[in-house]
């Protein structure tokens, strides 16, 4: 997902992600900057891709609150560099915490928020796409070198999802927070 909180009128393009805390993040808004240097995002784990609504947005937050209201944090531990090979799009491994992030993402891809996605849903965190192929290896190689060398901590508690929803400038905002175990959003 490109973009980040920003400008533009919204679209019916709508995603739930969970965002990476610091230094974590910092680290890999930095690294996705010096891949792309057009990149606007942060650091996130998506849930539900990108989709159109069925439903107002409103609908929506409430099958959201019903969905998560009796799911627990978890940990998500995050391993190496990969390359999905159709797509190019290069991303870091969810290594521990995936199998809860396929769990929700399964009892939320239901109701207005149901999406055929084109491809499976597969936990990682995005660093470059849209990439050439030709490219792809050697940016895979220099996000490896900076990711070996990131001394921080590699695991976050995943707590909290945050709804979005896309703009015309392609910049993504920030609808509602919902936090994990909690039957309201924040």
């Amino acid at each position: 997902m490109s973009g980040c909180n920003g400008e533009g009128a919204g679209i019916n393009s709508f995603a739930l992600v969970s965002y990476l805390p610091d230094p974590l993040a910092a680290f890999l808004d930095g690294l996705r900057k010096e891949l792309e240097s057009e990149c606007r995002s942060r650091a996130h784990v998506t849930v539900l891709p990108p989709r159109p609504l069925e439903c107002d947005s409103g609908q929506a937050r409430g099958e959201l609150i019903a969905g998560l209201q009796d799911f627990q944090p978890f940990l998500i531990e995050l391993g190496g560099i990969q390359i999905f090979p159709v797509t190019n799009v290069i991303y870091v491994s969810v290594v521990r915490g995936g199998a809860e992030l396929k769990t929700l993402h399964a009892r939320l891809n239901g109701g207005c928020l149901s999406f055929e996605e084109p491809f499976p849903y597969h936990p990682h965190v995005t660093l470059a796409q849209e990439l050439e192929p030709h490219a792809a290896g050697a940016v895979a190689e220099i996000a490896a070198a900076r990711w070996r060398d990131f001394p921080g901590e590699r695991a976050f508690v995943l707590d909290r999802l945050t709804f979005v929803q896309n703009t015309l400038g392609n910049r993504w905002n920030d609808l509602r927070a919902f936090r994990l175990a909690a039957r309201v959003p924040i």
